[in-house]
């Protein structure tokens, strides 16, 4: 029966110990879809390990996840911020232009006659 446990134990474990050696260093302009990627993965098999009762595979996974978050925050490439900045930067002019619209809007609405 302790065998038994054994190869169950260490069955479950080996995918945490694939999962916890870092991968390979992809491009820099892979970087941040490998992270995204793996990320799913991970929360899919934490998921999957919820799902089938086995918490100590879960935290496993959860931990792991939490060192590719934190390796990937950190491997943020400054075009990817600046990116980042640029997509805002759009968004907040569209964002300003509608509420221009909006309040062109309320002020014909105001200044009709009832």
């Amino acid at each position: 029966m302790k065998r038994c446990l054994l190869v169950v134990a260490l069955a479950l474990a080996m995918p945490a110990f694939a999962q916890s050696t870092p991968p390979a260093q992809p491009a820099e302009s892979a970087e941040g879809t490998s992270c995204h990627a793996e990320e799913a993965a991970l929360e899919r098999d934490m998921d999957l390990a919820r799902s089938r009762g086995q918490m100590l595979r879960r935290r496993q996974l959860a931990e792991t996840l939490a060192a590719l978050r934190t390796r990937c925050q950190g491997a943020e490439t400054p075009q990817s911020r600046a990116a980042r900045i640029g997509k805002l930067e759009h968004d907040i002019r569209l964002l300003r232009a509608e509420l221009e619209h909006a309040e062109e809007q309320l002020r014909e609405l105001k200044n009709q006659r009832p």
